[in-house]
C-alpha cells in the first residue's frame, strides 16, 4: 500500500496544532518507521514535524532528506545529546502544543487526535502520555509510571488512573507554554531521567501529569542506550545506562523532592546505591560495575553540588503543592526489591 507521507504536512501561512520533536541519533531504518507512523495519523489539523539530527553516522540524514522532504530537519555538528537535542527543537517549534517522540516508537493511528482532543476538550494544561507498548510483541509496558520513594518507575497497569508519577519522554504531549514555563529539560543531565524531571516540576508546580487509556504508541525500549527492560525474565542493562540513571535520579530527588522527605530519603538513598554497587561488583566479581556505574554517580553528586543547589532553590521556590500531594502517586515499597526478587541481579554489558 503506497504510503502519504504528506498527510500531516503544513501547506503555506498555516499554523502548526502541534510540532512533532524527534531527536534522532543513529536511527536509521527506526526513523524512517516512526515518521511514516506521524504522517499517517488520523488528523485533521496541519502538524510540523522536527528532526534534530545529533551526528548520525548512518545515513540517517539522506533518509530524511530523500524521503521525508516536508521534515524541518536540525543537523547538528557534534554529539549533544537527548536533552539538548530536545531543548533546541522545541525552541524552533511554532505549534500551540508540543509532542516529544523518541527516534525508536511508533505512533498509533489515532494517537494525536486522541491527545489533542482531550488536550483541547477538557482544557487541560499539563503532561499527557499514552499507553506504551513493547514494539515486538505489542505486548502493553505501562499506562504511565508511579514511583517507589527512591525514584524508580513503577509501571502503572490501571486503565482507570489517570494521574501519574510520571510519562514516558518517548512519547510526552504538553502545551508550549508549559514547557518554556518549566524551562525545558535540564542539559546537564545528557540523557536519562529527564522525562521524571519535568514530570516531577510539573507537578510541584500545580500541573497534572496525566496518562490516557486510550490509543498509544509502540516502543523498543532501551535500544538507544542499550538495557533498561526485562529479556527473557531477566534485566538487561548496560553500563552507561545504569550510571545515567542512578546520576540522574539522584539528580531528580535533590531538585524536587520537599525538603521534610528529602532529609530522610536521601541519605538512605545513598546508603543503599553504596551497597548495590558493593554487593554487584562482589557477587559478579566485576569491578567495572563500581568504577563505571557507582563511582561516578558519587562523584557527579559532589562536583555538581553548587549547581543543584541553585537549581534546588529555583525549583522549590515555584512549589504551590504541599508535601502530601506531591508524593500522591508514590509507593514506600522499593521496587528494585521485587524486580530483583522476580528476575534475578541484572545482565550488566
Amino acid at each position: 500500500m503506497a504510503i502519504d507521507r504528506g498527510a500531516a504536512s503544513l501547506t503555506k501561512d498555516e499554523e502548526p496544532v502541534c510540532s512533532i520533536c524527534i531527536a534522532n541519533y543513529n536511527g536509521g531504518k527506526l526513523l524512517e518507521t516512526c515518521l511514516d507512523s506521524v504522517f499517517q495519523q488520523d488528523f485533521p489539523y496541519p502538524l510540523e514535524v522536527i528532526v534534530h539530527d545529533d551526528a548520525s553516522t548512518d545515513g540517517s540524514v539522506d533518509i530524511v532528506i530523500a524521503k521525508f522532504p516536508q521534515v524541518h530537519l536540525m543537523r547538528s555538528d557534534s554529539n549533544v545529546g537527548f536533552c539538548v537535542s530536545n531543548n533546541r527543537m522545541v525552541a524552533s517549534a511554532t505549534g500551540k502544543y508540543i509532542l516529544l517522540l523518541n527516534n525508536d516508537a511508533q505512533l498509533h493511528q489515532d494517537a494525536i487526535s486522541t491527545l489533542y482532543n482531550f488536550a483541547a476538550g477538557e482544557k487541560i494544561n499539563g503532561i499527557i502520555g499514552l499507553p506504551q507498548h513493547d514494539m515486538p510483541t505489542d505486548e502493553l509496558i505501562d499506562i504511565g509510571s508511579l514511583f517507589d520513594l527512591f525514584l524508580n518507575p513503577i509501571p502503572n497497569l490501571k486503565m482507570f488512573r489517570r494521574n501519574v508519577g510520571m510519562v514516558s519522554g518517548a512519547c510526552m504531549w504538553l502545551p508550549r507554554k508549559l514547557w518554556d514555563e518549566l524551562g525545558g529539560f535540564p542539559e546537564w543531565f545528557e540523557s536519562v531521567a529527564e522525562d521524571a524531571y519535568l514530570c516531577c516540576l510539573a507537578r510541584l508546580r500545580g500541573y497534572p501529569v496525566i496518562a490516557l487509556a486510550k490509543a498509544g504508541f509502540r516502543h523498543w525500549v532501551g535500544r538507544s542506550l542499550g538495557g533498561g527492560k526485562v529479556v527473557q525474565k531477566t534485566l538487561q542493562t548496560t553500563y552507561r545506562r545504569r550510571a545515567l540513571s542512578e546520576r540522574n535520579k539522584s539528580y531528580v530527588m535533590l531538585l524536587c523532592y520537599p525538603a521534610p522527605v528529602l532529609q530522610f530519603i536521601f541519605p538512605l538513598h545513598l546508603l543503599f546505591i553504596l551497597g548495590e554497587g558493593v554487593i554487584l561488583s562482589m557477587l559478579k566479581r566485576d569491578p567495572l560495575i563500581w568504577k563505571k556505574i557507582y563511582e561516578p554517580c558519587f562523584k557527579s553528586l559532589w562536583y555538581e553540588r553548587k549547581r543543584i543547589a541553585r537549581e534546588r532553590q529555583s525549583v522549590q521556590k515555584g512549589r504551590v503543592i504541599t508535601v502530601r500531594q506531591f508524593f500522591r502517586p508514590f509507593r514506600r515499597f522499593p521496587h528494585k526489591i521485587k524486580l530483583l526478587c522476580e528476575h534475578g541481579s541484572p545482565v550488566i554489558r
